[in-house]
């Protein structure tokens, strides 16, 4: 048998029971694999299932508001893939009618769509003999071939598209591209490949040198020590149960999110909000919690410090952000909030910390009033 019809007859009998694997709409395998890139399979399952209830097709995704997508979103990560899917469904509806275009071609010219998502479109959906290569399929590869060079190289991503294109066959060409990436996942695996469990294991170059666990060549990631820091200070400015939130532009780093007003230093934040009939006052003493974060390519640093707003903040909706307003406290897990936000949140509710900066807050403001008078 070949390697295709080896791989075919075990991913039929062995695969994962997986929501979006009951399906051949292309709009929900669309959202799948979106949601799929950089997060775990576990992970993905109940967001998609709660987003096929809430945009069960492209056009009630391009009717939400950007807000509402981006809420349900909440949590994924990565939210410029929200946004993407939000623009893409526009788009099909525009120009599709609704239904997703049925090539490879005509699916990357859409928002947030690149060649490995187009492929696996194509293919799952429409039956189109399509490849695809993501880090599974990557792996799975070089190990099959022996490929000594770095998978991430563009040579060897060329090579390892050639490959690909290949061997996937004109039958099923959806399946053999969903064996591929499963075999990855759950058999071909980072550091300790489960040979024995392999349905090509007679194939592989790798194996029958002995050398499959050394392979693929990876680029040794950045040590997080190693990463940048950057250091902000956040305001909390609580006002009769609800708490101000600033807005970022659409089109910049986390674009759409609300997150708590947030700036270099505390005396940014007070020049963030000055403005004729308004001025932001922090409390005094040291800031109410330190949030750490360790990105993809820095290391991030909060201080979250609270505070009282006086005025309306016309000069807020500045800088990285287009607007600025009240949410109330019962209401915040229905936002989309960048995830440092939502982590500064979720840390004061476990250690009743709004209790505690409100009262800081009245504090502070008692304070000032005996300062006036003095």
């Amino acid at each position: 048998m070949t390697i295709a019809a080896d791989l075919l007859a075990w991913y039929r009998e062995s695969r994962r029971e997986l929501p979006w694997r009951r399906t051949r709409d292309p709009y929900a395998i669309w959202v799948s694999e979106i949601m799929l890139q950089q997060t775990r399979v576990a992970v993905v399952v109940p967001y998609w299932e709660r987003w096929m209830q809430r945009f069960p097709t492209a056009a009630a995704l391009a009717a939400a508001p950007l807000d509402e997508v981006l809420s349900a979103w909440s949590g994924l990560g990565y939210y410029r893939r929200a946004r993407d899917l939000h623009r893409g469904a526009r788009e099909v509806v525009a120009r599709y009618g609704g239904r997703l275009p049925d090539t490879a071609a005509a699916l990357r010219e859409l928002p947030g769509i690149g060649r490995y998502t187009a492929g696996a479109i194509a293919s799952i959906a429409f039956g189109r003999r399509e490849p695809l290569v993501d880090g599974n399929v990557a792996r799975v590869l070089a190990r099959l071939f022996a490929i000594d060079e770095d998978i991430k190289a563009p040579a060897t991503q060329r090579r390892l598209w050639h490959i690909a294109g290949e061997l996937v066959p004109a039958d099923a060409p959806g399946d053999f591209n969903q064996a591929l990436m499963e075999l990855g996942a759950t058999v071909c695996v980072p550091g300790a490949p489960r040979c024995g469990d392999c349905p090509v294991a007679a194939a592989c170059a790798a194996r029958a040198a002995g050398r499959a666990a050394e392979l693929p060549v990876v680029p040794a990631r950045r040590a997080d020590a190693d990463k940048p820091l950057l250091a902000q200070a956040a305001a909390w400015v609580v006002r009769r149960g609800r708490l101000l939130l600033a807005r970022r532009h659409p089109e910049g780093l986390f674009g759409g999110l609300w997150e708590l007003p947030r700036a270099p230093d505390a005396a940014g934040l007070v020049r963030m909000f000055a403005g004729p009939g308004a001025r932001l006052e922090l409390a005094g003493g040291p800031p109410i919690l330190r949030h750490r974060q360790v990105l993809s390519h820095r290391r991030l640093v909060i201080d979250v410090h609270v505070g009282r707003l006086v005025g309306r903040p016309a000069a807020a909706a500045a800088g990285p952000y287009d607007r600025i307003a009240w949410h109330g406290l019962d209401s915040l897990d229905s936002l989309g909030l960048a995830a440092a936000s939502r982590a500064i949140l979720t840390k004061l509710r476990e250690n009743d910390g709004w209790t505690q900066s409100s009262e800081r807050s009245r504090s502070s403001r008692r304070a000032t009033r005996r300062s006036s008078r003095a």
